[in-house]
């Protein structure tokens, strides 16, 4: 089944490629269209799979992963609409020039061709990967997993119905009926080189073994190891806001910070008003000695907290001499995902921003904002963390990838 799925997917990438930005502009909108008006069908399918998700005793933070409700879905199709409007990546020139023999050489986007998406408990990637993945011109085979896999499949019909009826082929999007542990094995297998790349976005366990199996090009993040610095020169009302809406808005999500430094400079100021704020939030604050002292609430940090992903509403606060211990804990403990500096010194934001590592660094913003959404990409189909093709959130000209057109006037080579 799942060879057949990639010779499938093999074909319908070739008419994709080929599809122009009209017809795909059309598809992505009869895809939001019928979005919303499959509302309740999906919700319907979602309430099942949060009551059995519920059943196996799933954490707050995964089930908010896996919750649907008619604000999310209609977010999901306001994303179709802002893929729609993007510039088509496909066949763009991203340089030219001539040589002296009279030779022209562009350099040109083309797609890369079938993606392979491995997902655990968010339905709204079925079509965030489904639409960005069209858009640049890839079909896509998405393997959901068992937790999610009602609701997946139930947009999933309803994304092959639309991009049917605006005549490209169904395959384009395939979802894998089955949550059989197996077709995870033969997708990173490649599919006899039916896929091209594979995504995966779920927990550690998942991204570790697509790391270790796969036999093709994989864009991932293994952990969200995320940082808010607190300098000396920062606002207090601003680093406040910030700490909070990085930690406390949507503690689940890959982009929510796990760990508060803040310059010794700044902490008879700075350190307890945020920590309050903090734990005033709902927040479990676990501390070095110094932090402690401030609020008695603060439980002990051990060193494992600093190299920790909750998703959860735990925070890690530590102390720092400056600027340059702050950057080399990041360097130590960090997942290379993203890292934010809170400061009115531009030298030391500057320094930050170039001197951090990781795939999104921000200056005076949340770490929440790590996400293609945000960055006007429509969406993302997952944030990279490696050095190759693409890092940070990728969207629809992420998935491309390009090739060299030579056009001569009968030019041959001495």
């Amino acid at each position: 089944m799942m060879l057949y799925m990639g010779r499938l997917a093999r074909e319908a990438a070739a008419a994709l490629a080929a599809a122009s930005t009209e017809t795909k502009n059309d598809a992505l909108g009869r895809m939001a269209a019928r979005l919303e008006a499959g509302t309740e069908t999906i919700l319907g399918a979602n309430r099942q799979d949060l009551e059995a998700a519920e059943k196996k005793g799933r954490d707050a933070a995964f089930l908010d992963r896996l919750r649907l409700d008619p604000l999310r879905v209609a977010a999901m199709a306001k994303g179709l609409h802002e893929i729609a409007a993007l510039p088509d990546p496909v066949g763009s020139t991203i340089a030219s020039w001539t040589r002296p023999n009279g030779l022209e050489i562009s350099r040109v986007r083309v797609p890369l061709g079938v993606i392979g998406m491995i997902y655990e408990s968010r339905p709204n990637v079925t079509a965030d990967a489904s639409a960005l993945c069209l858009k640049a011109g890839n079909a896509v085979i998405l393997r959901s997993g068992s937790d999610s896999f009602l609701t997946s499949l139930v947009i999933s019909n309803i994304l092959t119905e639309a991009i049917t009826a605006s005549g490209l082929p169904r395959e384009a999007i395939q979802l894998v009926p089955s949550v059989d542990r197996s077709a995870v094995g033969f997708m990173l297998g490649g599919l006899d080189g039916a896929i091209d790349v594979i995504v995966p976005r779920g927990g550690k366990s998942l991204v570790e073994r697509v790391q270790q199996e796969a036999r093709v090009p994989v864009f991932a993040h293994l952990q969200g190891v995320c940082h808010v610095y607190v300098d000396e020169k920062a606002d207090l009302d601003m680093a406040r806001n910030v700490v909070v809406n990085a930690k406390m808005r949507r503690t689940g999500i890959c982009g929510a910070a796990e760990t508060l430094l803040v310059s010794h400079a700044a902490v008879p100021t700075h350190l307890m008003p945020i920590v309050d704020a903090l734990i005033e939030a709902g927040c479990e604050v676990r501390g070095d000695p110094e932090t402690q002292r401030t609020d008695s609430r603060v439980k002990p940090a051990t060193d494992e907290d600093w190299g920790a992903e909750y998703l959860a509403p735990i925070m890690a606060v530590k102390v720092v001499d400056g600027l340059d211990e702050a950057i080399a804990h990041i360097a130590e403990y960090g997942s290379q995902h993203t890292d934010a500096i809170v400061t009115n010194d531009q030298g030391a934001a500057d320094a930050f921003l170039s001197r951090v590592d990781s795939a999104i660094v921000l200056h005076n913003a949340s770490t929440q904002f790590a996400d293609g959404g945000e960055f006007g990409m429509g969406a993302e189909i997952g944030i990279a963390t490696g050095r190759f093709h693409a890092r940070g959130p990728v969207g629809v000209e992420q998935l491309t990838t390009f090739k060299y057109v030579v056009r001569g006037q009968g030019q041959t080579r001495p």
